[in-house]
């Protein structure tokens, strides 16, 4: 059994989208939403490795 999200979805696209747009690193927008920095990494690798179609649905 896996345990549960320790972050909502939500706050995940909103980080990554944020790291994307803006081009701040990572440390710094993990900061500030209150998001350790190697989860966030973790999550815009993940992203990147996503098709581009599965991100614009």
């Amino acid at each position: 059994m896996r345990a549960p999200r320790k972050y909502p979805d939500e706050l995940r696209e909103r980080a990554v989208r944020e790291v994307r747009s803006t081009g701040r690193p990572v440390a710094h927008v993990a900061r500030d939403l209150g998001i350790h920095k190697e989860a966030l990494l973790s999550w815009v690798r993940q992203a990147e490795a996503e098709p581009a179609s599965a991100t614009t649905a």
